[in-house]
């Protein structure tokens, strides 16, 4: 019989026989408390903070509490397909790795691009590469293995990097590209403002800048380099540019930070592949709606193109509900960054595995056998 996701604790009662007990946490709050201690204070706060009080943060997650999966038996749902297709690609599940600008620096050895690329090609969960790298694309893209990757663009103010930015990826293999759009300027965030610590300003995460052969700096000294990276980054883009960027590349491009019905029409009126529906985690703007709350009206607006979510995702329950809402993949953040943290590419194996082993045994216990199964009709509001 073909192995399925919720396999994964069969594995774990089998240890439990032997006298084995899971190294890793197996809920997300255990992971977040056990994580905090293992990374430096400057990091935890970039990571785990969000813009203003956070409340969009909690927003985001609490938004799932509003929905429920009907359960229907005798489906038949002994067996799962969890598999979708996306831009000629076959991905065995829908989950994929989130863009995170500083997830090198959440690794024990300062390389978690790399590891985070690694478990990718254990589990064939894609990851999105963050234009913010500790090391450069080319060097990420060679660990994926057979699991396609996308690479996610903070388009800089330099039309001539940002392009060179495009064609290094497509060169490097990666299946298309991500156009960050809410991080021209950074919100506000009182964690990070506590400490008086922006990662990119100290010169970290910034090898594919350092890379690049349009990035051009006057001299040798970090500083040189962290005041090329400030003069450049912030780039206010508005539908006028949007013919510039899809004009740089033949890849897939899709467009991160739709939250708008209209924003999603007007981007496919412009021939984007695919829109990435997030508010980033509730890490740019406070107050705000939960984007799960906006993902409906933005899938209706897409008309039939792929729509990508995150924010608040911190379980496969809500894998499964942003799924019946209409994601045609959904993506995670923190969780694997805090995996990461506790255990390097095994910790990120050990995070995509729980959460796709709980995503799958919901769908076989309230009987969904496919992914087409999850319609919105699956879902009723709680109280």
């Amino acid at each position: 019989m073909t192995a399925q996701f919720g396999d994964f604790q069969n594995e774990i009662y089998a240890g439990g026989l032997r006298g084995l007990r899971p190294g890793l946490p197996m809920t997300f709050d255990d992971l977040e408390a056990r994580a905090e201690p293992a990374l430096p204070p400057s990091i935890w706060s970039y990571v785990a903070g969000g813009a203003g009080d956070e409340h969009t943060q909690r927003a985001n997650v609490a938004a799932f509490r509003r929905w429920g999966l009907v359960p229907r038996m005798l489906a038949g749902a002994a067996r799962r397909d969890l598999s979708i297709d996306l831009y000629g690609m076959r991905l065995p599940t829908p989950l994929f790795m989130a863009p995170i600008g500083v997830i090198g620096l959440c690794a024990q050895d300062g390389h978690g691009d790399l590891a985070a690329a690694r478990a990718a090609a254990r589990t064939g969960v894609p990851m999105i590469a963050s234009t913010f790298s500790v090391d450069p694309m080319e060097t990420v893209a060679a660990e994926f293995g057979r699991t396609p990757g996308l690479f996610q663009l903070y388009t800089p103010a330099d039309r001539d990097l940002a392009e060179s930015l495009i064609h290094r990826a497509e060169a490097a293999g990666f299946g298309g590209v991500v156009v960050t759009l809410d991080t021209w300027v950074t919100g506000w965030r009182p964690r990070d403002l506590s400490t008086a610590n922006f990662p990119q300003l100290r010169g970290f995460c910034l090898a594919n800048y350092t890379s690049d052969p349009v990035f051009r700096v006057p001299g040798e000294d970090v500083s040189d380099t962290v005041a090329r990276w400030a003069k450049i980054f912030g780039n206010p883009l508005t539908w006028d540019d949007l013919p510039w960027l899809r004009s740089t590349t033949k890849l897939p491009l899709l467009l991160k930070g739709i939250c708008h019905p209209d924003d999603a029409r007007r981007a496919k009126d412009a021939g984007v592949d695919g829109i990435y529906c997030s508010n980033h985690g509730g890490r740019q703007a406070n107050g705000g709606l939960p984007a799960l709350d906006a993902l409906p009206g933005v899938v209706e607006a897409a008309g039939g193109l792929p729509v990508l979510f995150d924010s608040g995702v911190r379980s496969g329950a809500d894998v499964v509900k942003a799924l019946a809402l209409g994601a045609t993949a959904v993506g995670i953040g923190r969780p694997y960054a805090y995996g990461l943290a506790l255990g390097g590419a095994d910790g990120i194996v050990h995070v995509l595995r729980t959460i796709l082993a709980e995503a799958d045994l919901i769908m076989a216990v309230d009987g969904y056998p496919t992914l087409a199964d999850l319609t919105p009709e699956a879902l009723r509001r709680t109280a």
